[in-house]
């Protein structure tokens, strides 16, 4: 007894026109993630060689080895084909070191928090 519908067939064969391409999987958490395609499933459950995550922070950037990679397909929120023949950044962003992109991002975090604290205050004053 098979579970496999039309649409999971259609699903695994477009996917293995992908394998041993050079992918960006962009995750559910808002990471983004690359490397090549080297098995898949119906769920689609990946499994990257040589996985890097890229960080980005404004103009910077950082890509994080992550070495061979298993990404639950739940997490997937889309896959796609980077052309190796195309610039993948454009030329603005700096490359910086895993401490600096951390330092980066922690700055980030705390802007953010910072303005949300702030309209938290204010949520009392009805602007509408």
């Amino acid at each position: 007894m098979s579970w496999a519908g039309p649409d999971d067939i259609f699903l695994s064969t477009s996917l293995a026109t992908y394998l041993d391409k050079k992918l960006l999987v962009l995750l559910r958490d808002g990471r983004k993630l690359l490397g090549l395609l080297r098995s898949f499933d119906q769920f689609a459950n990946v499994i990257l060689e040589g996985a890097c995550e890229r960080v980005i922070v404004g103009d910077l950037y950082c890509d994080i080895p992550l070495g061979l990679y298993v990404i639950r397909g739940e997490n997937v929120v889309l896959i796609g084909e980077l052309d190796l023949e195309k610039e993948e950044l454009p030329s603005r962003m700096n490359p910086v070191s895993e401490a600096e992109i951390k330092r980066a991002q922690k700055a980030e975090r705390e802007a953010t928090d910072l303005k949300g604290s702030m309209r938290k205050r204010m949520e009392f004053l009805d602007f509408d």
